[in-house]
């Protein structure tokens, strides 16, 4: 039973089944946060209940969120106010709704950070975050120096014994393993969600992608990234990654990020789909040289 708090912040919003928000999202589009068999998943496995919400005008039904109480579904607010924080590793995803592309004005009252800018004019009441989120530049926004040296990079690390293997050749266990080596590595603490994250990885396979590079047959750089298709577009997000710090004259992390972006655009590229592709908050150097910061809102 909804108690009146809710009942305030969801009038004008009607519950649906999951089956209902995937037919939604399905039309709209969204991001890997709201994609439903994601956002379902991850919420069966950290024990939150998880609810979808309609708003419909003239019958139809033009946006749908999935929430956790009060707020929306993947948010690091609700996992650390439910006593959930550090099951696993949400980072700071894009938040894409399944929303009429010119629908306007939508009361959003669930609390959220993250919201794409395309929302801006979708919902009403949202405030612009002081942070932003990294997104990936278009190819033509690259200098052809910028291209001859990553080209160069990735040729020097495969004459050196360099090997670039999908992360679909892994087990789960196997990619949690390497994960939470190289993180530690490279920052000197253990990765969020270290002690489950061969299960959440099991999980969440069907949407994982990117590849891991060996030196020697050692692992030496990995990234977790998840992918989801939309109609239009693809949208990717880059959680975290880690490097083994003796392979540095490598330049493993840029390298490994060089052959993840370009496979993802070849992939878009071949679906003629645009891509999203999302490096999580800005603030760290090496996100300058591929990115562009993009604002993100707030409710």
């Amino acid at each position: 039973m909804l108690s009146r708090f809710s009942f305030f912040r969801e009038r004008g919003w009607a519950e649906i089944a999951a089956a209902d928000y995937a037919e939604i999202w399905q039309r709209y589009g969204g991001s890997v946060a709201t994609h439903p068999a994601f956002v379902g998943s991850l919420s069966g496995f950290a024990g939150i209940p998880v609810r979808y919400l309609a708003w419909r005008e003239d019958g139809e039904a033009v946006a749908a969120i999935p929430v956790w109480g009060r707020y929306l579904a993947m948010s690091n607010a609700a996992l650390k106010a439910m006593g959930k924080k550090g099951t696993f590793d949400p980072g700071n995803m894009e938040i894409v709704l399944p929303v009429l592309p010119d629908a306007t004005g939508i009361p959003l009252r669930h609390a959220a950070r993250y919201l794409s800018a395309r929302h801006k004019a979708q919902f009403s009441g949202l405030r612009r975050q002081k942070e932003a989120l990294a997104i990936l530049k278009t190819a033509d926004a690259f200098s052809a120096k910028f291209r001859y040296n990553q080209r160069r990079q990735l040729r020097l690390f495969t004459e050196a014994g360099g090997v670039i293997r999908p992360v679909a050749e892994f087990s789960p266990a196997e990619l949690a393993t390497i994960y939470i080596d190289l993180f530690e590595q490279r920052w000197e603490e253990t990765a969020t969600g270290a002690a489950a994250m061969a299960e959440v990885f099991s999980l969440l396979r069907e949407w994982m992608t990117g590849s891991v590079l060996l030196l020697h047959g050692a692992p030496v750089a990995v990234q977790v990234l998840y992918r989801v298709e939309s109609p239009q577009w693809i949208s990717i997000e880059y959680i975290n990654g880690g490097v083994a710090p003796e392979a540095q004259e490598f330049s493993p992390g840029s390298v490994l990020t060089y052959v993840n972006v370009e496979a993802a655009r070849e992939d878009a590229a071949a679906r003629e789909k645009s891509l999203r592709y999302s490096f999580g908050r800005t603030g760290r150097d090496y996100k300058k040289m591929w990115c562009v910061a993009e604002p993100v809102f707030e409710a």
